[in-house]
This record gives structure tokens, sequence and C-alpha cells, in this order.
């Protein structure tokens, strides 16, 4: 007998966030986030990494107003429709050679949704998500604001606490979050990074 597909069937979350013209349940992760950390403000200059479907540059296009300024990427199409305050892009956002984040930062908040396609090997997923953490974090690194945040998504693995450390040495307060909305069988965590240390302050390795 095969096992029950745990994403195959829409649960509370995902109706509510239906109804709410959201088209994942993944908002309410953010909206968590949010509430517990108080990153998102009226105003404020923003990056979603890997935005697709849309739902958290939806959110985050409501919190910071049409006074903030929102960029959303994904290597995927966004079908989604926005404010006028967020700019969307398709292609490969972990590139930072391409000038792309020099003519919007610096950034006030980077966040990072990003997910690897997982296989059966939950190691492998785990590196794998380790790799895509650490691609974002370096974005927030190089572009963000002093005093700025970060949000990125992490699967729980052998590499969690080299990540969780890299999160401390470029931010004054780190929290690890699971939103109340993750799946109960989902091994994915959030890592925030609150109050972007300024670079002089950073540890200059040998």
């Amino acid at each position: 007998m095969s096992r029950r597909n745990p994403y195959s069937r829409a649960d509370h979350r995902t109706l509510n966030a239906k109804a709410q013209g959201y088209p994942a349940r993944s908002v309410f992760k953010l909206q968590e986030i949010d509430e517990r950390c108080h990153l998102l403000k009226v105003g404020q200059c923003v990056v979603d990494l890997g935005a697709a479907p849309g739902s958290w540059s939806m959110y985050v296009a409501k919190k910071i107003g049409p006074t903030g300024k929102l960029l959303a990427v994904d290597l995927q199409a966004i079908e989604q429709s926005f404010p006028a305050n967020v700019t969307v892009l398709q292609g490969d956002a972990l590139t930072l050679d391409t000038g792309l984040h020099e003519r919007w930062a610096p950034y006030d908040v980077v966040l990072s949704d990003m997910a690897p396609k997982t296989t059966g090997d939950k190691f492998a997923n785990a590196a794998r998500s380790h790799d895509l953490f650490c691609s974002a974090l370096s974005v927030a690194v190089a572009f963000g604001r002093p005093g700025g945040h970060f949000v990125g998504k992490l699967f729980m693995g052998p590499d969690f606490q080299q990540a969780r450390k890299l999160v401390a040495d470029a931010f004054e307060q780190v929290k690890v979050v699971k939103p109340k909305g993750t799946r109960d069988n989902s091994v994915e965590v959030f890592l925030v990074g609150m109050g972007r240390k300024s670079p002089e302050l950073e540890p200059v390795g040998d």
C-alpha cells in the first residue's frame, strides 16, 4: 500500500490563503515570522529571492506600502499581479556579478524561501538546501543595509550549526523559527538574522 502524499490535498491553511487571494499557504509562514521578529516596515527596500508563486511578495508589498520598493526574482515565471511598488524579474537572483543588486541595494530586508528539488536522499536534500541558503545569505551580507534583516529557509541537517554561525557572524541577533504553518512532516526551518552588522565589525578570516 502506498503512503498518501501529505501535499496532494489542500489543508485549511491552503484554503484560507486562496480565500485571501494568495497563491500559496506559505504566506502564513512569513506572516508569523514578521509578527514575531518585526522585520517589515513602511518604506523599506526588500528583495524576495525565489519569489514564485508570489505569496511572500504580496504580503511584503502590503507591509512596505507604496513608498517601499520590492524586487521579486525567480527562475520561474511569476504570474501573480502586484502593485506598482513591486518589480518582478525572471532570472537567477544569486548571480552577484550581473549588476542586478547594485542597482537596487542596499536592502533593508533580504528574504529567501528557496528550496532545492528534493530526492529520496535526505542528506543530499539538506546539503543542497544549505548551498541555497548560503547563497541567499551572501546576498544579504553583500547588499544588506547595516541594521537590516535576513530570512532564509533551511532544511535541518548536519550543516545547520554552520549555517547558524554564518548568520551570527553577520547579524546582531539570530532566531530559529519553525512557523506553525509548516507541515508536521517538514524538515524546514527559517534562520532569521536581525540587525546587519557594519562590515568593520564582522570577524575577519585567516
